[in-house]
């Protein structure tokens, strides 16, 4: 598995379809219709239902595009369970000089979510865990200094 390519998880990609359907469907339309009635208000210079619809419809739009390059472009991978960390494994740490355990996912950038534990397999933690496996130890550089872990198990 190559670290660099994007990446989402069937998960994601189930979600993502179902945002697309959403977003093309009754959001599109709900715009519109938004859309036609400020028009009926009248002087459109001065109208500020016009406006916002105008502005909702370039962010509905613009996150259309952006759902589709996400679909188009990423690979789609689901969790293998091996002993390599990569895209989809659970890994369970501990920090050095700490006794509690973390749990964390590795997901694609499109995924990532610290307050879920799905962490990016671009950022630094990701990228130091990636391709490693149980019982390896894992450096890499924060603003605060370098933080060091072990790997406990991968899942």
């Amino acid at each position: 598995m190559e670290q660099s390519e994007n990446y989402i998880t069937e998960e994601k990609f189930k979600a993502l379809k179902l945002e697309l359907i959403d977003l093309k469907g009754p959001k599109r339309k709900e715009i519109l219709d938004t859309l036609a009635y400020a028009k009926s208000l009248g002087d459109l210079s001065e109208n500020a239902e016009y406006h916002q619809a105008r502005e909702d419809q370039g962010k509905l739009e613009e996150r259309i595009q952006k759902v589709e390059e996400i679909l188009r472009s990423s690979k789609v991978v689901s969790a293998s369970g091996g002993d390599i960390i990569e895209i989809g494994s659970k890994v369970l740490v501990l920090k050095e000089g700490e006794s509690k355990e973390i749990t964390f996912q590795i997901v694609g950038s499109e995924e990532a979510d610290m307050a879920q534990g799905k962490i990016s397999n671009k950022s630094p933690f990701g990228k130091a865990l990636f391709g490693k496996k149980k019982g390896d130890n894992v450096s890499f550089k924060t603003p605060n200094g370098q933080v060091d872990y072990r790997i406990i198990n991968v899942s």
